[in-house]
């Protein structure tokens, strides 16, 4: 009797072992409560919930603890997370988001009003300030160059530089990019007030100029060369981006486009929502640098949208009555598509409820998206 008890207890002993209970830390309570609150924060608030969802729950599965060994977690090699990871850390997902949002995308506004790129030029200050905040507090010139490119609130573009300047920091890199993405209308709307005037906020713009056909198809072919031929880094972002506006534009090749910014994007938004989440494991994700990272990345997101407004502001004074710049659209150049543009959007109509700059604000954010990637070309030539 004694022998059998002794054999059931040793074998429930070594169950217990294997289960999540027996490895609990305090961090992954932490994080299964951060997993919880994006969650809640996407389904009861709205905000970014194709994102905040994948990433949140992706969390809750990153920081069930198991028992090492058993090929599971997203950091063991053979490991089914391991596989799907491999779309992180090669800069497969990011690329591929890229092209859904060249499939999805109309730059009518942008190439109506070509000065729009200067906003979403200024806005790269919050690129360059975090880096620069980051070589302050430490970190290596990699590391900063990973960290700075959270200052254009872009998630894939993040994930893209983090995985080629810093593997070990994708996870906290990129949850912070998409946690200030998913947070643009909390943070950038007491930014704009403080920087407008009601004046300023009351500017009507005219509306974007008819742009032809052509126009459309060969801006993606333009876009690529002059940008890729000065930073030639920025092809697997900028390359995939523009070739999808081209299968838009073309019109010959709808399927493609529809593939591109339906399914396709809306496969890759899952997957790389879920891996991100769970690579953002307690042991790794809960410590000081990543506390200090995202305060890094919201100085820097105060800061890129600081840059939008105030160069509107600055561009005003040069242009005649009736020609002027809404500022409310500079905050649009940072690259949170198409989150900043509502803001824009939202805090015009607050002023004013007729006054729609959605098209407007359009352009700076695309412009924004481009220079976030051209920054993150520069970064990667310079750091790698």
């Amino acid at each position: 009797m004694n022998q059998t008890m002794t054999f059931v207890s040793g074998h429930l002993s070594e169950f217990f072992s294997y289960t999540a209970f027996a490895n609990f830390t305090v961090g992954h309570i932490i994080m299964l409560l951060l997993g919880l609150a994006l969650i809640a924060l996407a389904i009861v608030r709205d905000y970014e919930p194709m994102l905040l969802v994948p990433i949140g729950f992706g969390i809750l599965i990153g920081n069930i603890p198991f028992h090492t060994g058993l090929m599971l977690g997203i950091y063991e090699p053979g490991s089914v997370m391991s596989y799907l990871y491999l779309g992180i850390s090669k800069g497969i997902f990011p690329s591929l988001i890229f092209l859904g949002i060249g499939a999805m995308t109309d730059f009518t506004a942008l190439i109506s009003n070509p000065k729009l790129i200067l906003i979403g030029a200024a806005t790269q200050l919050g690129i360059f300030g975090a880096y620069m905040l980051a070589l302050y507090f430490g970190f290596g010139a990699a590391h900063a160059g990973a960290i700075g490119i959270i200052g254009g609130a872009d998630g894939p573009t993040s994930i893209f530089l983090a995985s080629r300047l810093a593997p070990e920091l994708i996870g906290a890199v990129a949850i912070c990019a998409y946690a200030y993405m998913a947070l643009a209308p909390i943070m950038q709307p007491p930014v704009m007030r403080l920087l407008t005037s009601k004046k300023d906020r009351l500017i009507r713009m005219k509306p974007p100029r008819v742009v032809s056909k052509a126009e459309k198809i060969i801006f993606p072919i333009v876009g690529l060369l002059l940008t890729c031929f000065i930073v030639p880094a920025a092809l697997p972002l900028l390359g995939m981006l523009f070739f999808g506006n081209l299968l838009k534009e073309s019109t010959v090749t709808k399927r493609l486009a529809d593939t591109a910014k339906g399914p396709m994007i809306d496969i890759v938004t899952i997957l790389i929502g879920l891996t991100i989440g769970a690579s953002a494991e307690a042991g790794t994700f809960f410590t000081f640098n990543t506390l200090l990272i995202f305060s890094i990345g919201a100085i820097s997101f105060v800061v890129a949208t600081m840059g939008g407004v105030i160069l509107c502001k600055v561009i005003n004074i040069f242009l005649k009555e009736g020609n002027k710049i809404n500022p409310l659209i500079g905050n649009a150049g940072v690259a949170a598509v198409p989150g900043s543009a509502k803001v824009s959007q939202n805090l015009g109509l607050e002023s004013d409820k007729t006054n729609h700059l959605l098209m407007h604000a359009m352009g700076p954010n695309m412009a924004g998206l481009i220079g976030s990637a051209v920054a993150a070309g520069i970064l990667l030539s310079m750091l790698n």
